[in-house]
C-alpha cells in the first residue's frame, strides 16, 4: 500500500512543474506560430530562443528581439570585414572587402539603429522599410562564394528577412 504522503508530494510536485514549465511551453509556442510566418523557420526559433527575453515577450517584443540580432550581425560581420582588409595581400580582394566595409557602415551606425528606434516608436512601416534597405545594402556588396564573407553577407540577408517577415506580422494587426 502506498503511503498518502508520498502520492501527495508526487501530486505536488507535478503541480509545481506545471506552474514553472507552463510560461515556457507558452512562449514556445509562440515563437513557433510567429516563426512559422517568416522565410526562415530555423533561424527564426534558433535566435529567438537564444535570447532570455523572448520568454515573455509579444509579437513585438519578438520583433524588436530579432531586430537587435540582427544589428549585431551586422556590427560583427563590419569587424570581420575590417580585419580582413588588414590581413589580406590580394589588393582586388582587399578593394572588394573594403566596398563591403562602406556599405556596412551606414547599416550599423545608422539605417539600422534607427529603424530599431522607430519601432520602439510604434513606426513598424518606417522600421520594415529600413531593415529592408539595409538587406538591398548589404545585398550590393558582391563577394565570391568561396569568399570568407559569402555566409555571413547570406546570413545577414536572411536575418533581416526574418525581421520583416516578423514585422509583417505586426503591420496586419
Amino acid at each position: 500500500m502506498e503511503h498518502p504522503t508520498s502520492s501527495s508530494s508526487v501530486l505536488l510536485l507535478r503541480c509545481l512543474l506545471l506552474l514553472f514549465l507552463a510560461p515556457q511551453i507558452q512562449c514556445d509556442d509562440l515563437i513557433n506560430k510567429t516563426c512559422r510566418k517568416t522565410p526562415d523557420y530555423n533561424l527564426c526559433v534558433s535566435s529567438l530562443q537564444s535570447n532570455p527575453k523572448s520568454l515573455d515577450a509579444d509579437v513585438q517584443g519578438l520583433a524588436d528581439i530579432m531586430a537587435n540580432i540582427t544589428l549585431s550581425n551586422a556590427t560583427d560581420t563590419l569587424s570581420y570585414i575590417q580585419i580582413l582588409v588588414s590581413q589580406t595581400k590580394d589588393p582586388m580582394l582587399e578593394q572588394s572587402l573594403a566596398f563591403c566595409a562602406e556599405v556596412y557602415i551606414p547599416v550599423v551606425q545608422y539605417i539600422l539603429p534607427q529603424a530599431i528606434n522607430v519601432f520602439n516608436k510604434g513606426g513598424y512601416g518606417f522600421a520594415k522599410y529600413g531593415i529592408s534597405y539595409a538587406a538591398d545594402e548589404v545585398g550590393s556588396c558582391t563577394v565570391s562564394k568561396k569568399s570568407p564573407l559569402a555566409d555571413r553577407k547570406q546570413l545577414m540577408l536572411d536575418l533581416c528577412g526574418v525581421t520583416v517577415a516578423i514585422i509583417n506580422i505586426l503591420l496586419k494587426k
